[in-house]
């Protein structure tokens, strides 16, 4: 078969549509391929009575990388969002991040000097040389207060098994603010593209081949026919057939409803985080750009999900079984001719947007 392309790309997610454009940029002839019937991958996003709607979850694109967020914002233009959730527990509303309201609505102090003597108090009494599991860790990081009602129910739901056996290395360093600061993230640049994502990711794709409601695994065979070289951006245990064994993943499944008033909670995002709430968060999307104006609103529920084959995987479980089975598929993807892996599904990695994009990057650099 002759080969009409030089890359095709399967996937039509962030990283496809990233290398897409820039290889296309540099006069490669690329083929994408996308199993769903719209491009975008879980940052698509579509319009509900006026409303950008986010359909795979909340999605704020933020950077300290200026090469990333020049090239974003050559296909759309960006608002200036700030990311500034709530926390529901039980009842009673916290800022989020870990700052000095969250102080003050937990313990009434009001300085960041009475703020760290409780903290460290508590850290104190959670002390251990080498922290066994998630509680451990998280009992050292930011004491007792913080972590039972800010944590722990909300990444029980979210992993979907109790704190004492998850592993340490899950929640990273908690970042707490001694300052009075809800701005999550601490990223120079921050927003969300004016019309949505999947307006973004359809600009980035012009002048490429798109073809939808494909799915690569119907005929491989001929669509790798198709090109000299092919980016894969799926699961990598399912490319290999699951030859070693399946990865193992935490899903997600999303509740969208149209509620006939204007504002139901006030903000784009409220953490639910005791663990009898059965979703982990309620996303208010008119909130992400408050330009948009509509007699309703829509407001997703996020309810965390196992993982079966054939479904959708969101978190990948990188526990130490996990990562050995990954690191045997990820030996075998180096040794594939003509074949590139990339993305978060090829690379069992948790990636950010920005971080996405700068491993498209790498590559292309690279290639």
């Amino acid at each position: 078969m002759k080969k009409n392309y030089d890359y095709l790309i399967v996937g039509a997610g962030l990283f496809g549509a990233a290398f897409a454009q820039i290889m296309t940029e540099r006069g490669k002839k690329c083929l994408v391929v996308e199993k769903r019937d719209a491009v975008g991958g879980n940052v698509a996003t579509e319009q509900v009575e006026g409303i950008t709607v986010h359909k795979f979850g909340a999605h704020i694109f933020h950077t300290d990388d200026k090469r990333v967020w020049n090239y974003v914002n050559r296909f759309a233009e960006f608002n200036n969002f700030v990311n500034s959730p709530i926390a529901n527990y039980k009842g009673k509303l916290y800022n989020l991040p870990f700052n000095m309201h969250t102080f003050y609505q937990l313990w009434g102090c009001k300085t960041p000097a009475e703020a760290h003597a409780i903290i460290d108090a508590q850290r104190a009494a959670a002390a251990t040389d080498e922290p066994r599991n998630l509680e451990e860790k998280a009992l050292m990081s930011v004491g007792e207060d913080v972590y039972k009602t800010l944590i722990k129910g909300y990444t029980e739901k979210q992993w979907g098994r109790d704190c004492k056996y998850l592993p340490a290395f899950i929640i990273g360093r908690v970042p707490l603010r001694f300052v009075y600061d809800n701005n999550y993230f601490n990223d120079r640049y921050q927003g969300i593209p004016l019309g949505g994502y999947s307006q973004m990711v359809k600009k980035m794709l012009d002048g490429v081949d798109v073809m939808l409601g494909v799915d690569y695994f119907s005929d491989r065979a001929k669509f790798d026919g198709m090109a000299k070289t092919t980016l894969y951006t799926g699961p990598i245990d399912k490319f290999f057939d699951y030859e070693y064994g399946e990865l193992e993943y935490r899903s997600l499944r999303f509740e969208t409803e149209v509620v006939d008033m204007e504002d139901y909670q006030g903000n784009a995002v409220v953490n639910y985080t005791d663990y009898e709430t059965p979703y982990t968060r309620i996303i208010e999307h008119k909130h992400f750009d408050r330009t948009q104006k509509s007699s309703k609103t829509v407001v997703t529920r996020e309810y965390p999900a196992g993982y079966e084959k054939g479904g959708e995987p969101y978190y990948p479980i990188n526990d130490e079984s996990n990562s050995a089975l990954y690191k045997k598929y990820a030996e075998k993807a180096k040794q594939t001719e003509n074949t590139l892996f990339g993305g978060r599904l090829a690379g069992y990695k948790y990636y950010d947007m920005d971080d996405t994009i700068a491993a498209v990057f790498e590559l292309t650099d690279r290639l």
